[in-house]
Formats: structure tokens, sequence, C-alpha cells
């Protein structure tokens, strides 16, 4: 089975900043493209961000220049550093195996003073 565990969400005030982690189980990980959705309340699940198997990259452009995202394909996880927090980052975030078109269960995020 395909697993992939999200974790690192919570409440952080506007401007500061999260790390989320997705540990992923299974051997195609090395191979796969992988990415960060999110989901706010009332809105569609839309793309963060992925990162291919060469560590290629791309953003939506909302987070450019904010979040950083990346892969240690050693410990099968994939990053989601997050920085200079607004209120409207607020949602769950889940990340997504591209090529098995595979799914965590999300970590909340919630940017609020």
């Amino acid at each position: 089975q395909v697993q992939l565990v999200e974790s690192g969400g919570g409440l952080v005030q506007p401007g500061g900043s999260l790390r989320l982690s997705c540990a992923a189980s299974g051997s195609i990980f090395s191979i796969a493209t992988m990415g960060w959705y999110r989901q706010a309340p009332g809105k569609e699940r839309e793309l963060v961000a992925s990162i291919t198997s060469s560590s290629s990259t791309n953003y939506a452009d909302s987070v450019k220049g904010r979040f950083t995202i990346s892969r240690d394909n050693a410990k099968k996880t994939v990053y989601l550093q997050m920085t200079s927090l607004k209120p409207e980052d607020t949602a769950v975030y889940y990340c997504n195996n591209r090529l098995l078109n595979a799914w965590g269960q999300g970590t909340l995020v919630t940017v609020s003073s």
C-alpha cells in the first residue's frame, strides 16, 4: 500500500514560518513527481508547489518567493518550507504522488494572530 503522511501543520502568526513534511512509503517515490496542494475553507483544492525526481520545481504565483519545496529521497520525504505566512495561506495542506495520484490525509495550517 502506498502511504503518504503529512505533518508539521499548526497555528502560526502572520509573517511566521512552518515546515511541512510528507513521509512516503513505497519504492516508486524516488522517480515520482511530488506535489503539495492546499484546500482552504470554501475553496477548491489547488496546487501549491511540485518537484520532479530531478528536483525541478514549480510554484503557484501566490507562494513564489515565500515557499520552498524540497525532497530527500533517502528519507522518502518531501518538504514544504513556508515563510512570510499570510492569513490567506490558511488551509489543509496535502501531499500528492503525481505518478500514482496518491494522497495523504492532510495537515492543517492556520495563520492567525
